[in-house]
């Protein structure tokens, strides 16, 4: 039987790596009806982006090469991102996720710290979840997805923008760009 995890502080667990919720993603069958929605919140601007073969590498769905195809939505509240998905193309988490549930919120992004890639993947992966889709955004923002649901209720995402370049400027704003700083 594997040991308890103790509290080292309020707020950590003797067994935790994961340091930050970075994300809260919604999957949706449309964008814009989303987006408006966030925008009554008070969440916005919102930066769209396609992602497909032409955006991604390496797109993997439950453990075979993938060609998926989305549009993404990201925003901001405070420092948590907001994503926003709509499946366009091919089977994925997210067509799998609206057949079996509908829309809602589909999984959360994790930080790891100073971990690697490859180490936060193994961790994952040693605690008995597997990857369920994964790809290469811009040759440079790489993201897996893994099967928590059974344990937690939904997925876990784990992915790294670097901080040596800025994003990519998105194929849209909604409603508007935000002012130039």
């Amino acid at each position: 039987m594997a040991a308890v995890p103790t509290p080292t502080s309020a707020t950590t667990l003797s067994n935790s790596f994961l340091t930050e919720t970075m994300q809260t993603c919604v999957v949706t069958r449309d964008i814009y009806r989303t987006m408006d929605g966030f925008l009554k919140l008070g969440i916005g601007p919102w930066a769209v982006y396609t992602f497909d073969r032409t955006t991604v590498s390496d797109m993997t769905f439950r453990g075979q090469p993938a060609d998926y195809a989305m549009k993404l939505c990201l925003a901001f509240c405070g420092n948590m991102m907001w994503e926003i998905i709509q499946p366009t193309k091919g089977p994925s988490i997210y067509t799998e996720f609206l057949d079996k549930h509908g829309e809602g919120i589909h999984h959360t992004a994790f930080h790891c710290g100073e971990m690697s890639w490859e180490a936060r993947c193994a961790e994952f992966e040693r605690r008995g979840f597997k990857m369920i889709q994964s790809g290469v955004w811009q040759g440079v923002v790489p993201y897996a997805y893994y099967d928590t649901e059974g344990a937690t209720t939904t997925t876990a995402e784990l992915f790294i923008i670097p901080t040596d370049r800025p994003m990519p400027e998105p194929e849209q704003w909604y409603p508007a760009p935000p002012p130039a700083a």
